[in-house]
């Protein structure tokens, strides 16, 4: 819980009370997503809308939660509609957890691929760094000429690069 007082949350209740056992339930939720966010990271934010979609039903998907994760440049966002709020909370925290993780598998690969680019230029092959851009329709007969038929081109690192 002590990611709790460092986390920046705005909380809004539509058509219900908020009670002190929803809302520790929302930052228990939260904060078990600390290994896939850093909450004391200033730059991130969390809005989250608890409340109920319509006053005259009484049974059904009546409760909702929507929390929306900015950090930076990207936006996750989770909305779920269960029959009771907390596991409505529950079931956005779930999406939000695979969001979180699908990102970062994403710049891990990333890093991975950028790390593999760099040790290939550093053991000397593909012509250094003069390889490394797409070769225009001009440039790309020297490119050819300098590294065979097979290797011209941006399409043949990309292709050694994911094997």
């Amino acid at each position: 819980m002590k990611s709790l007082r460092i986390m920046r949350l705005t909380l809004k209740a539509t058509d219900v009370t908020l009670t002190l056992e929803t809302r520790e339930h929302l930052g228990k939720r939260l904060a078990s997503l600390e290994k896939l966010i850093d909450w004391s990271d200033p730059a991130v934010l969390v809005n989250a809308e608890l409340g109920r979609t319509t006053r005259h039903h009484q049974t059904g998907n009546i409760f909702f939660a929507e929390v929306t994760i900015h950090r930076g440049k990207d936006t996750f966002r989770a909305v779920s509609d269960r029959p009771d709020l907390l596991s409505a909370i529950d079931e956005a925290r779930d999406e939000l957890e695979r969001a979180l993780s699908a990102k970062k598998g994403k710049m891990r690969a990333l890093a991975r691929r950028g790390a593999a680019l760099a040790k290939v230029m550093l053991k000397g092959g593909y012509g250094g760094l003069a390889y490394m851009g797409r070769p225009a329709k001009a440039g790309r007969r020297l490119a050819q000429a300098s590294f065979g038929r097979a290797k011209a081109g941006w399409r043949y690192l990309r292709r050694v690069l994911r094997r």
